[in-house]
């Protein structure tokens, strides 16, 4: 299978690809036992490239993210950045939740601005105000920037989450379901915006959803899971379509249709839960 070219360089020389997941396996206690989530994942990641994870519910797509962030760490294997073992979060792997994660009491550029000062508190106030100032306009917030959370739409407020990520200038952008709390139409503006934000600045991105349209419109790979537990990678789909992509002209390729039908296939044939298969 061909690899996807890393989109960037770095200066900092090492032998091995940006990022490996090196046979990893990570297991929980429970009152029944260990249980075993993910066994012997090994995958390789290009710099520059658009990772996009499915899979059943309970299947260990989140805690395959988790060991790339470095809130777990797991039992067997390593997970490796430019060469470096990841044992603890960190400001270069950056994380986009699902519920926002944004302090209710603090005002959007106060959020923003938090996670600034926390990472780099050497920085001048008026170099931190202007980093702010500019990923709330990158993200279409220039005008919301006094107003707090819960005056925000669901979508803003994942506007905010990801200008306070991307604020930071991440090496790894780790996307946990980030818009699946959204409305369609919300969604689908928020997958342009984030394909063209990823590409004007080059991150490389990790993302778990349930969509596989959205997969096919976003991301470089596919990475289909099987289920729980102790999960691995089923199978790794290339997603060719060049970009920057236009979604009305890839759901127009009959390819699209292809990849759709074989990740279909892969989730509600080959992978399907018993009670899908019954």
């Amino acid at each position: 299978m061909p690899v996807t070219q890393p989109l960037t360089t770095h200066s900092v020389s090492t032998t091995e690809p940006f990022l490996i997941l090196d046979n990893i396996t990570k297991i929980y206690p429970t009152a029944a036992g260990p249980n075993v989530v993910i066994k012997d994942i090994s995958l390789t990641v290009q710099e520059g490239e658009f990772i996009c994870i499915i899979g059943h519910s309970g299947c260990g797509k989140s805690v395959l993210l988790n060991t790339i962030s470095g809130f777990a760490i797991p039992e067997h294997g390593q997970v490796r950045m430019r060469g470096q073992r990841i044992t603890q979060p960190g400001p270069d792997r950056m994380v986009v939740f699902q519920n926002y994660s944004l302090m209710p009491w603090l005002t959007t550029y106060e959020n923003v601005y938090l996670a600034l000062d926390s990472v780099h508190p050497q920085k001048a106030a008026s170099e931190k105000e202007a980093i702010v100032l500019e990923h709330l306009a990158m993200v279409g917030l220039a005008d919301a920037a006094e107003k707090k959370p819960p005056q925000l739409s669901g979508g803003m407020r994942q506007r905010v989450a990801i200008a306070r990520a991307f604020c930071l200038r991440p090496q790894i952008l780790v996307l946990d379901e980030p818009f699946g709390a959204l409305d369609a139409i919300t969604k689908e503006e928020m997958q342009e915006e984030l394909s063209q934000i990823v590409m004007d600045h080059r991150c490389t991105v990790l993302m778990v959803t349930h969509d596989i349209d959205e997969c096919l419109f976003l991301a470089d790979r596919l990475v289909m899971m099987t289920n729980g537990p102790a999960a691995g990678i089923g199978e790794i789909m290339e997603i060719p379509f060049p970009r920057p992509r236009d979604r009305t002209q890839i759901m127009e390729d009959p390819l699209y249709y292809q990849l759709r039908n074989s990740a279909l296939e892969f989730l509600y044939d080959r992978f399907a839960h018993d009670e899908l298969a019954s």
